[in-house]
């Protein structure tokens, strides 16, 4: 073997070698880069995974958030009806209330020409005594009458009172006591629109009392405290008779 022999044989071997160790360090790099990629690749699916776990805990706290504003929202309607409800409840217990209130307080009347104030009572009772008298009750009507006096003495219906109280005891032919109750309007109020007719009622009695003497005389003072009224045409009328 020569010495050029020798040399390339050296030289083939060391080649050898070297492509020898460059496929093991291409193995290593390559066994690492697998390594690294499953790593990373690992790395990556945990991150999914907890990513879709994140992604879940916040839709299942967005369903829980529109649960509970749901919720709220039907506390708020069931508020916001009770709330209507017991609104609508204290207007109807005020209504009920200014209702009762309405038929104790003091109403204005506007009776035979005067204006007064009055309890509800009061007008009812008046007005049930009138009824009766209308419907030619005479006896009934005094009743109904005297006990009305008797309960609402200072009543602005009194004089009126005296008056149809009068004409029911004239009706009953009580003339003595028809003519207290005229009397005691024309007391009460001379002014009275009833004043010339309660006069004239009271010279009626007296004729019928055979009191002509004491008819006269109220029939003249019927046309001079009240010339204009039609009482006072009427009086004259009954004077001529009397003569």
């Amino acid at each position: 073997m020569t010495r050029y022999t020798r040399l390339t044989g050296a030289l083939l071997l060391g080649w050898a070698a070297c492509t020898a160790q460059a496929g093991l360090f291409e193995d290593d790099e390559a066994r690492r880069a697998i390594v690294d990629l499953r790593s990373s690749q690992e790395d990556a699916r945990r991150s999914s995974e907890e990513m879709r776990r994140s992604m879940l805990d916040l839709q299942n706290q967005i369903e829980a958030l529109r649960a509970d504003l749901a919720r709220m929202q039907g506390q708020n309607e069931q508020l916001a009806r009770s709330v209507s409800e017991l609104q609508r409840q204290q207007r109807d217990v005020m209504q009920g209330v200014d209702e009762r209130l309405r038929k104790f307080e003091p109403i204005k009347v506007s009776l035979d020409g005067r204006e007064f104030m009055a309890e509800p009572a009061e007008k009812r009772d008046f007005e049930a005594a009138l009824g009766i008298f209308r419907k030619g009750d005479f006896a009934a009507a005094q009743t109904a009458f005297v006990d009305f006096t008797k309960r609402y003495a200072q009543s602005g219906y009194a004089p009126s009172a005296y008056f149809w109280l009068g004409n029911a005891r004239y009706a009953t032919r009580d003339y003595k006591e028809a003519v207290q109750n005229f009397r005691t309007l024309l007391t009460q109020a001379p002014d009275h629109l009833r004043a010339p007719e309660a006069v004239l009622s009271i010279a009626n009695c007296q004729v019928e009392l055979k009191d002509l003497r004491g008819a006269r005389k109220t029939l003249d003072e019927l046309v001079k405290a009240y010339p204009q009224s039609e009482a006072a045409a009427a009086a004259k009328d009954r004077l001529a008779r009397l003569k």
